[in-house]
């Protein structure tokens, strides 16, 4: 894991001169020394002292770990301001989520804006408890990161994948398929003992019973591997939420808004085996790999009245 940045030595040494009551102090014995008659001997004995002050504090690793803090979500909320303000990569984004949330069932849809909306609460919990009122999209900066857009980002997309495997095993006639694969190989059996053993491979009817046999074989591995990749499905979905709920009550929980960071990054690079899952379903989900990932929670949702009234249905 990658060391937090720092924020460096002058910015340490700036900060800790602009503090407002030690400017106050020093202002106060720097005047002090003027009028007390010897200034050749007081004014050097301040700037000795505020050597000392600014040596002592700029070395401490709580004062230091405060200014590195304060310089990163400053970064962050540089960067996330020059997001908001392109409003066509907004709609883009909010074009491309709303594409998945339109196809999804409404207890697929549901379950998904429930739990986007969850994450925005938790938000605005970990903004109260830092206190911080001036954030009017309720979102904490914590939480604006791209690992936590990817992982809802996924679970969207494993929701239209469930859905599409679900239809595919409802369409699926899986004991037609067994009967068929059964009455073919009778079919077959008395082919065979009717031609006798040493004509069987240049009789056209085995070869052709073969041949069904076999693709209707295939059908089945294919019902299998779909029921396969249904539980497993079912499965991650179940585990994502509980990570997506964990990483937003992060936010409330640590202070230090690096080290939620980290998690939610860690948490992130382990649903590769999720993504490829999604890749290998594509052909029947219609959803394609995106260069990004749009920003969900940054994102309003609430512009589209189906999506909303489908939601406010289901709470």
């Amino acid at each position: 894991m990658a060391e937090p940045k720092k924020a460096g030595w002058f910015r340490y040494i700036k900060e800790a001169f602009l503090f407002r009551w030690h400017l106050l102090a020093l202002g106060g014995a720097t005047a002090a020394a003027v009028i007390s008659g010897h200034a050749d001997i007081a004014l050097p004995i301040v700037a000795a002292a505020e050597v000392t002050y600014l040596a002592g504090l700029t070395t401490l690793p709580r004062f230091q770990g405060a200014i590195d803090a304060k310089a990163r979500a400053e970064e962050r909320g540089a960067t996330g301001s020059q997001a908001v303000v392109n409003p066509e990569a907004q709609a883009n984004a909010r074009d491309r989520i709303l594409e998945v949330l339109k196809s999804l069932t409404e207890d697929r849809r549901s379950r998904f804006l429930r739990l986007r909306a969850r994450c925005v609460e938790m938000s605005r919990i970990a903004n109260a408890v830092r206190g911080e009122t001036s954030d009017s999209s309720g979102a904490s900066r914590e939480l604006r990161t791209p690992a936590l857009d990817r992982l809802l980002w996924v679970y969207l997309r494993l929701l239209l994948s469930d859905q599409a495997i679900s239809r595919f095993l409802q369409a699926a006639d899986e004991t037609g398929i067994d009967k068929t694969i059964t009455d073919l190989q009778v079919r077959r059996k008395k082919r065979a003992d009717s031609v006798g053993e040493a004509n069987q491979a240049d009789d056209r009817i085995i070869r052709s019973l073969d041949d069904s046999i076999s693709t209707a074989t295939a059908r089945k591995e294919n019902v299998e591997k779909a029921k396969n990749n249904a539980e497993f499905i079912a499965t991650e979905l179940d585990r994502l939420e509980n990570k997506i709920q964990a990483v937003t009550e992060m936010a409330v929980a640590h202070t230090d808004p690096d080290e939620m960071s980290s998690r939610i990054d860690a948490i992130s690079e382990g649903i590769s085996q999720t993504e490829q899952t999604i890749r290998e379903l594509q052909q029947i989900t219609g959803v394609t790999d995106a260069d990004t990932t749009p920003s969900i929670l940054d994102t309003d949702l609430t512009a589209n009245r189906a999506v909303e009234g489908a939601a406010g249905r289901r709470s």
